[in-house]
């Protein structure tokens, strides 16, 4: 079983923001962080989700995703995600995300748990940490489906 654990943030929101995510399998583990500067809380939210299945390897193995948004967690597993889909995301945030989301959805069909945040999750504070040192980095990337839409 593949265990991930993720998070969003971003300062203003909008505003510069990051995602920090944190993978394990068995005795591995991997983080992974970006920062970009401009975005919202929500999309870092969802592109932490994104980014951990792309980097996993193999699709046989379960996986289970430990998030503090409710924006993630209830859109999927709630079922939204998929009217949302079948109106073509007409009226919703981060379309292009969420298009991005699916294929990964139904590659790893992975099982989402909501954790409280900022409430001593000690992975849940790590993937905090990564995505505010992510946000507040020199090197800040362009969310350009972001930036192109305002």
């Amino acid at each position: 079983m593949v265990i991930i654990y993720t998070d969003g943030a971003a300062k203003g929101n909008p505003g510069p923001g990051g995602y920090g995510a944190v993978l394990k399998f068995g005795k591995h583990r991997k983080e992974l962080s970006e920062g970009f500067r401009m975005t919202t809380n929500n999309r870092m939210e969802l592109l932490a989700v994104i980014k951990a299945l792309e980097a996993l390897k193999h699709a046989d193995y379960q996986v289970e995703i430990y998030s503090d948004s409710k924006y993630v967690v209830d859109a999927i597993e709630k079922g939204w995600l998929w009217g949302w889909q079948k109106k073509g995301f007409k009226g919703k945030k981060n379309p292009d995300l969420w298009q991005k989301y699916i294929p990964l959805h139904m590659k790893y069909k992975p099982k989402y748990h909501w954790v409280k945040g900022h409430a001593g999750n000690i992975e849940n504070e790590r993937c905090d940490q990564l995505a505010v040192e992510a946000a507040e980095g020199v090197d800040l990337k362009v969310d350009s489906a972001y930036e192109n839409q305002t």
